[in-house]
């Protein structure tokens, strides 16, 4: 693994912090993080919305929605999981995560003495057809498994995927700066706003050069990759509930699906159509 719901007038109703659904009890208290062997495993199904408040694991989180899609949002950033992605979270890191429509999930907790030569922050990777499998048996192995047996040394084998599994670019990173954030506010409210950086900088009252340095410093992207990126993400959230594309096109201020589909294929390397299907793991993105 290398470490690099739908909306109403177009805005995105994903970030988990900001989704209205039912909350878990106690997500804090999982457990996983209690369990006696190192790789353990975690299968459920919910049938519509679902927010899980922020919370953190002893544990590093590998989270798969099997079918359906999910986002975790972490102090930094936005990640958005559609099909056959999955999004690794460290040990100790503080996450939520928003289920906009019907999900099967498939969990693994990994210790935190194992997690060495996995990313030390959180990640967006893409899941291949064995490490698909090994997770779907994983999740559904009884934690009480020999400690010398096959399921122990399935549990390696899978371990050993998930350090090679490639990255896919569906992080987007928050801002520190209160008027950098402020801008990002407006812009997840509205990500069809065509709004130039002078608009932007002239509302948060500094210099067009001055918000253009905070961005930077702030994300390690320009505004106008910032902003590329949000639609980006959007799009993915919205398409991954069940959204047309021609409905995201419009609402994210695209004049016409083909140039949508022209700047999804641009960013992620192949149309909506395939990025949501079976082949889309091959679409480097």
């Amino acid at each position: 693994m290398s470490d690099p719901a739908k909306a109403d007038s177009g805005r995105p109703a994903g970030p988990p912090s900001r989704a209205v659904a039912r909350l878990e009890p106690d997500p804090a208290h999982h457990p996983a993080d209690a369990a006696v062997r190192p790789i353990v495993g975690e299968v459920w199904d919910h049938p519509g919305p679902r927010r899980v408040p922020r919370h953190s694991h002893g544990r590093g989180q590998l989270i798969y929605p099997e079918r359906g899609s999910v986002s975790v949002e972490t102090d930094d950033a936005l990640f958005v999981v559609p099909p056959h992605r999955a999004v690794w979270v460290p040990p100790a890191m503080p996450h939520a995560a928003w289920y906009p429509r019907e999900v099967a999930f498939r969990g693994i907790f990994i210790a935190r003495d194992l997690c060495a030569g996995l990313p030390a922050r959180c990640v967006v990777v893409q899941v291949d057809p064995l490490t698909r499998e090994l997770i779907r048996t994983a999740a559904q192995t009884p934690w009480d498994y020999p400690e010398a047996g096959p399921e122990a040394r399935l549990m390696q084998v899978l371990l050993d995927r998930l350090i090679a599994l490639p990255a896919s670019p569906l992080r987007l990173p928050d801002g520190k700066d209160e008027r950098v954030r402020r801008v990002m506010q407006a812009l997840r409210a509205n990500p069809a706003d065509e709004r130039a950086l002078g608009g932007w900088a002239k509302m948060v009252h500094v210099s067009e050069r001055t918000l253009a340095r905070r961005f930077l410093a702030d994300t390690g992207l320009s505004f106008t990759a910032w902003r590329q990126q949000l639609r980006v993400v959007v799009a993915l959230e919205r398409l991954a509930a069940g959204d047309p594309v021609t409905t995201v096109a419009l609402d994210l201020g695209y004049r016409t699906p083909g140039s949508f589909t022209t700047m999804f294929k641009k960013a992620l390397g192949v149309p909506p159509s395939a990025y949501f299907g079976e082949a889309g793991f091959d679409d480097g993105a």
